[in-house]
């Protein structure tokens, strides 16, 4: 028998098994910004964008350089995609703060009770004063007929496609909703305003209400229907085992099962079409007095609103602080929107037993 080769006694890596500190990320990021500014400085580049994006690339670098050295480079793959993940989150982030800081600052400038109370009347867009009460009072009629309209109609039209749906007359349904997916609200703003012009019509709040419920119909029909797909079939299959008709297993059901999301969608489309425009200045022209009847007359909305004063602020900077004060508003509004819809969410999830 041969003899076993000789056993070479070798020193254990000391790097086995080792991992970074659960801060290091924060000390590369840290170390990552120093770098770029000195960089930057030295370099003479005057964009404080261009020192993020060295620092992103350096703290990409260095992670997985260090990572690699210490961890090994499989864990230095898994920190690189998280930090990708990371750097992408704050470069997206960047606009939206940015957006927000600076309507906030402009925005506050003029935002008050008397503001919010009172419309432009009898003030011209080069004077100080004027509010935007008129403006608010257009744009809750105006989306408020539209989601009366366009909600029903969208949550049957999904609820057809999800339970009853089959054959050439389901797929030319879903065909046109994704074709009005995509549909420009110009488009949706002319469609309307021809048919005004048929029957020689003015300008008037629910014309505009007509548009925005063209906008926001697929939207409705597109999450109502993910949310209906959801609900696990074994609870539409014991419904029916029990003998319960269809359309009552949908009525009582598949539809409570997810009413949350089913709002939160509904939620989201008033909020996507409560900033349009262009449909609002073809259909409702604008008013600067309060016109409480969309179905007489012209009338304002908060968008038209902030698009007409800000056109006209030429050298006038009332004009000007009150548009940027009507953005503000806008955007707390859609945040309010967002926020509401987060919340029924939320209450409406299912609860985990006990």
């Amino acid at each position: 028998m041969s003899n076993p080769a000789p056993v070479v006694d070798r020193a254990p890596s000391t790097l086995r098994g080792a991992t970074l500190p659960k801060w290091s990320p924060f000390a590369f990021a840290g170390g990552s910004v120093v770098l770029a500014v000195v960089i930057g400085l030295v370099a003479g580049l005057d964009s404080k964008i261009q020192w993020g994006l060295i620092a992103g690339l350096l703290f990409l670098v260095g992670t997985y350089g260090i990572s690699a050295r210490v961890e090994g480079r499989r864990q230095a793959k898994d920190r690189i995609a998280t930090g990708l993940v990371w750097v992408a989150f704050l470069i997206a982030l960047v606009p939206l703060i940015s957006l927000v800081w600076t309507t906030v600052a402009r925005g506050t400038k003029v935002l008050d009770i008397y503001f919010l109370t009172h419309s432009m009347g009898i003030v011209t867009d080069n004077q100080p004063g004027g509010g935007i009460y008129h403006a608010i009072i257009g744009s809750l009629e105006q989306v408020g007929l539209a989601t009366i309209m366009a909600a029903p109609i969208g949550v049957l039209t999904a609820v057809y496609l999800v339970e009853y749906g089959r054959g050439n007359l389901s797929r030319a349904i879903t065909f046109f909703v994704d074709v009005m997916t995509g549909i420009p609200s110009i488009v949706a703003g002319l469609f309307i305003l021809s048919i005004m012009l048929i029957f020689d019509m003015e300008p008037f709040g629910f014309a505009g209400s007509l548009a925005l419920a063209i906008l926001m119909m697929p939207v409705v029909v597109r999450s109502t229907e993910e949310m209906l797909k959801l609900v696990p079939n074994e609870l539409r299959e014991a419904s029916l085992a029990l003998g319960v008709p269809k359309w009552r297993t949908i009525l009582k059901v598949v539809l409570p099962t997810s009413i949350g999301g089913i709002t939160t969608g509904i939620m989201l489309a008033v909020a996507r079409i409560a900033g349009e425009t262009a449909p609002v200045l073809l259909l409702v022209f604008g008013n600067r007095f309060i016109n409480n009847n969309p179905f007489e007359g012209a009338q304002q909305s908060l968008p038209l609103y902030i698009y007409q004063q800000y056109a006209n602020s030429a050298g006038a900077n009332a004009a000007y602080d009150r548009a940027w004060a009507a953005s503000l508003t806008l955007i707390a509004f859609v945040m309010i929107l967002n926020l509401v819809a987060r919340g029924i969410a939320r209450w409406k999830a299912p609860k985990s037993g006990r």
